[in-house]
């Protein structure tokens, strides 16, 4: 199986190769399909009743019943095949790829309202790519966090110890390269003041004690070969992003400096900046300069160029290690991340079509709706023995915690309720 339609695992505690006789799975294809299906389908707009942008609920007469159906296709068509795919569908992960793809080719031979198979040059277009990009990488993450509890969930999907990468392990790298991807500094947007930058970090060190306080004062269960005793993922991302604003570099740059520094987070997110400014961006803007077919061609062959990268320092330099944040797992990370948004770029089949509810709910609130997910996660952990749960009943948690996630994040949307008061 070709590594540019995989996920590596490898679930080795060894310093072995993370690449070479690794179980390999197809769950980055499958959830940007099910997305690219969903948006296929229609009934994003409901008697166009639904949508707002910047209308007031109450004052435009919004039909708050027509965006809940909408809401509940969206959930139907996309959040409940992929936790079947993350559990006892996990097996048929290939076959089942396969007959989506099928699928989505048909949709779009039988869509007789198309006018092309791409509208090149189209900049809403391909925001609606990166906005479901990015949205398949959050739903991915917030689905396993909680999935992961139980034992339908394949342990070839879980973090691994040291060497290695799992599905679990591209989590925090996706995270920080999809903000990276979009940055103010891949925009070419002006950087802020010191004062505006540390006020919209603080909600990420807030963030971070709160989970540091909560998680100790309930003894709640925290891997501490993770990050350690009193670190966790909003302190990282506070880290990134403070470093980002206090060392202020041009676009241009940023590729240069992350290659020398290419050992942590930080180095991974300037490499990010420079892709984004590179394949997506303006220099001076953040309207969109490239045409579909370039920015498509650039990053289609940015992402070769990292998978063959991580081959080669998979076999010669050293294996991908999550903990130690090496060049290899920067590699893969960047590999993987620019696969995913190429594969919703090649197959943006209806660009008339605009993204889901679910879609634009999340993009608007990601951090809001990873913090969402991990209260649920931890509320359930601390209700219920989950590896103790059957089949069955971990299918029935991991539906009802999906929907009441997608759920909250949408109707928070509708009534425009943002977690981002910076």
């Amino acid at each position: 199986m070709s590594p540019f339609f995989a996920v590596i695992s490898n679930q080795s505690k060894a310093k072995s190769s993370s690449i070479n006789g690794v179980l390999q799975s197809q769950q980055a294809p499958q959830r940007t399909i099910l997305i690219l299906i969903r948006r296929c389908i229609g009934f994003n707009r409901i008697h166009n009743g639904y949508h707002k942008k910047d209308d007031n609920v109450a004052s435009g007469g919004k039909s708050f019943r027509a965006y809940v159906a909408v809401l509940l296709i969206d959930f139907l068509c996309i959040a409940v095949p992929y936790i079947l795919y993350l559990t006892v569908l996990a097996e048929w992960t290939y076959w089942s790829t396969i007959l989506m793809i099928l699928l989505l080719f048909s949709l779009k031979t039988f869509d007789r309202n198309r006018t092309s198979f791409l509208q090149e040059g189209d900049v809403d277009s391909i925001r609606d790519d990166i906005t479901s990009y990015r949205v398949s990488m959050m739903l991915a993450t917030c689905f396993s966090i909680l999935a992961v509890d139980f034992k339908i969930f394949p342990r070839r999907y879980a973090k691994t110890e040291t060497y290695g990468t799992s599905l679990m392990d591209l989590g925090v790298g996706s995270f920080v390269v999809a903000n990276a991807l979009v940055s103010r500094q891949a925009r070419g947007i002006a950087n802020m003041t010191l004062s505006q930058g540390l006020r919209s970090t603080s909600p990420l060190i807030i963030l971070g004690f709160a989970r540091l306080i909560s998680t100790s004062s309930v003894n709640y269960q925290v891997h501490v070969g993770e990050y350690g005793v009193h670190w966790n993922f909003f302190f990282t991302l506070a880290a990134v992003a403070i470093l980002t604003l206090i060392v202020n570099i041009h676009p241009k740059y940023c590729g240069i400096l992350g290659s020398s520094i290419l050992i942590g987070y930080w180095g991974m997110y300037l490499l990010g900046v420079r892709i984004g400014s590179y394949a997506l961006f303006g220099d001076n803007t953040d309207a969109m300069l490239k045409t579909k077919k370039s920015a498509r061609t650039r990053v289609w062959a940015l992402c070769m160029f990292f998978w063959l990268l991580t081959l080669l320092l998979d076999r010669y330099v050293e294996a991908a290690s999550r903990r130690m944040c090496n060049m290899a797992y920067v590699s893969i990370i960047l590999a993987f991340n620019l696969q995913v948004l190429a594969i919703v770029m090649m197959f943006d089949c209806v660009p008339g079509r605009k993204s889901s509810a679910m879609e634009e709910a999340f993009s608007r609130n990601m951090l809001a709706s990873f913090l969402l997910a991990n209260v649920l996660t931890g509320l359930v952990n601390l209700s219920i023995d989950t590896l103790s749960a059957s089949s069955i009943s971990a299918l029935a948690i991991l539906f009802v915690y999906a929907f009441i996630l997608c759920f909250g994040v949408g109707i928070a949307d509708f009534f425009g309720i943002k977690l981002k008061f910076w």
